[in-house]
């Protein structure tokens, strides 16, 4: 082979190689480095990873929620990353322009993305656990298991009827893999949080215990929605409790009448009064078993904040607002009444 035969052949071939290797290095780049996220720009999408799940189970989920445009690159570079053996469960956060380097590094990693856990206006256990198993991995049906077992109670102090006094309405920041005894045990680091000394302090003041404030504050709840009056009311109520009045609360009734029923009542008479339950305050001196709802921070402070005053009864305002009118006397309190009948009558008509 002539001198200059082998020399083109030479160089012909240290161009190809230099061609194939940066072909390599620029597949190798593409596999790594490309933005892999199906989203369009400043969309987020959420990868939820069960806990148990395996590394195939894994590639499954993220081909069947179209989060990525090419599954087997992602699938060939989590291999030599090794994600099979560090497969973490939780929900993560996927953002436009992601590649699989910085999207295997989060699975390993188990760099999941926290989220909020709303709960608030619930009257029963049942119900939280049923708005609880919506936001979190754990399910309705393991929630509420758990908050009705004998573990439960032993664990916390509580039983059936105090049971609601643990949780405190609010917002929280929790992994979505969290499981029904660790929601459980980061409501009780919540509980104890809110319960300072200062609030026991004014629990005492009231001759309350922090469930029994719990308890009235739920009553509180459900008379009025109005969060500038609670503390009045509440001053009512703890006025008939000091001189051994019966409550006579409404609301009670309408729980008693819940819990027998499944059902609501819009309005309150005298038959309802009369329902036998330990709830019914018409019935029964001094408060409930337990909270008849999951009383609001609002409704916790205006019980721990009553207004003082003496007021021993009160009726919704005639003019639909959703305030009450205050009275001394049973006397001024029919009056006060009658006022309020008449234009609950009058609108009828109308």
């Amino acid at each position: 082979m002539k001198s200059s035969t082998r020399k083109t052949f030479l160089y012909g071939s240290i161009g190809l190689v230099l061609i194939l290797a940066a072909a390599a290095a620029t597949a190798f780049w593409w596999v790594v480095y490309h933005d892999n996220v199906n989203l369009a720009e400043g969309d987020k999408g959420y990868l939820y990873v069960a806990t148990g799940s395996d590394y195939n189970e894994l590639i499954e989920n993220i081909a069947s929620s179209n989060l990525l445009k090419d599954t087997r690159s992602f699938a060939w570079l989590a291999e030599r990353k090794n994600l099979p053996a560090h497969v973490n469960p939780g929900r993560y956060e996927l953002k436009q322009g992601m590649n699989n380097d910085a999207l295997i590094d989060m699975l390993r990693s188990g760099a999941q993305t926290p989220l909020n856990v709303i709960f608030n206006n619930l009257r029963t256990i049942g119900q939280l656990a049923g708005v609880i198993g919506k936001q979190i991995e754990a399910d309705s049906l393991s929630i509420i298991n758990y908050l009705q077992s004998a573990a439960f109670y032993n664990r916390y102090g509580l039983t059936i009827e105090t049971a609601p006094v643990l949780f405190i309405p609010n917002t929280y920041e929790f992994y979505w893999n969290t499981t029904a005894e660790g929601f459980t045990e980061r409501m009780h680091r919540e509980y104890n949080k809110f319960w300072d000394a200062d609030k026991m302090a004014k629990a005492s003041a009231a001759g309350l215990n922090p469930a029994e404030v719990s308890t009235l504050a739920s009553i509180v709840e459900k008379e009025t929605n109005r969060n500038d009056e609670k503390a009045t009311i509440a001053g009512v109520y703890l006025n008939r409790l000091r001189k051994g009045w019966k409550l006579q609360a409404d609301p009670t009734a309408v729980y008693a009448f819940y819990i027998q029923t499944d059902s609501l009542l819009n309005r309150v008479y005298r038959k309802h009064t009369q329902i036998d339950s330990p709830y019914n305050t018409y019935l029964h001196e001094g408060l409930p078993p337990g909270p008849i709802c999951i009383p609001s921070v609002a409704s916790l402070l205006s019980v721990l904040n009553a207004q003082k005053h003496d007021y021993m009864f009160f009726v919704a305002r005639p003019d639909g607002s959703g305030y009450h009118t205050f009275a001394q006397t049973y006397r001024q309190h029919l009056n006060n009444a009658r006022e309020y009948y008449r234009a609950i009558n009058q609108r009828n008509k109308n």
